[in-house]
């Protein structure tokens, strides 16, 4: 597995996926989940705060929108909620202690982060790109079509460690949904790095894991508005050890 790990990093990959192929560096880019829903009125500001995070190098954020369904009872149902972003949600929420979920929530580099408006976030930002990196990944995106993403990432760790779980998500930017119902009913809403489609947890197997995968995406998508990251998690802790987003080619 080291010496196929090992290849995989040095070797530009296949001619197909040689131009759409991105690496992690030395420092930590910080993993941003936005939990928000069309259903939540508060919301919006935070889809667009998001959407600003594009300007930045994704060597240093890396932005994901996970939409939650615990909104949908109020008269509106997400069209992008996935059940298991909620638990995802809950899970961490519970391992910082914290006696119930929000939206919209930000959770940098796995834990609960409310500064996000402020220069708080720029300060957080800066540390976490500062400290070296305790993953390496590679990510390559070997085709795209109307029925998902074919990729390939390689996840190494610095330091072995028993309890980190690789993930995948692949997103698209650009969505609107024009709501007639629930607290922003009338409403225009614009979306962007939206999770639709979500693999993991992936252990490391002594530390290093290559994994291939087709992550699709909703009926009309569009391919040239999407792409994937992959991040690298301490399940224990929360704590995200690297991250990497890689726009389709």
């Amino acid at each position: 597995m080291r010496f196929l790990l090992a290849a995989f990093f040095m070797l530009p990959g296949l001619a197909t996926a040689a131009q759409c192929t991105a690496r992690s560096g030395p420092g930590t880019a910080a993993l941003v989940e936005l939990y928000t829903s069309e259903g939540c009125s508060s919301c919006p500001p935070a889809d667009r705060w998001l959407s600003t995070l594009s300007s930045r190098p994704s060597s240093s954020v890396v932005p994901l929108a996970l939409h939650v369904d615990y909104w949908d009872y109020i008269g509106w149902k997400d069209p992008y909620a996935k059940r298991e972003f909620s638990l995802r949600q809950r899970k961490f929420t519970q391992l910082q202690r914290m006696a119930f979920v929000y939206t919209p929530q930000v959770m940098l580099q796995g834990r609960d982060f409310r500064g996000w408006r402020s220069q708080a976030f720029e300060d957080a930002l800066a540390r976490i790109n500062a400290q070296p990196a305790k993953a390496n990944l590679k990510l390559a995106i070997l085709g795209a079509d109307a029925n998902g993403l074919e990729v390939e990432v390689a996840a190494e760790l610095v330091q072995a460690s028993a309890a980190a779980d690789l993930y995948l998500a692949a997103y698209q930017n650009r969505l609107e949904s024009r709501v007639n119902a629930g607290e922003n009913r009338g409403r225009l809403l614009t979306h962007d790095y939206v999770v639709l489609q979500w693999e993991g947890p992936f252990a490391l197997p002594k530390g290093s894991l290559v994994e291939r995968r087709k992550l699709a995406w909703l009926p009309g998508a569009a391919p040239a508005q999407s792409g994937v990251a992959a991040f690298v998690q301490d399940r224990r802790t929360g704590e995200v050890l690297q991250a990497l987003l890689r726009s389709s080619c």
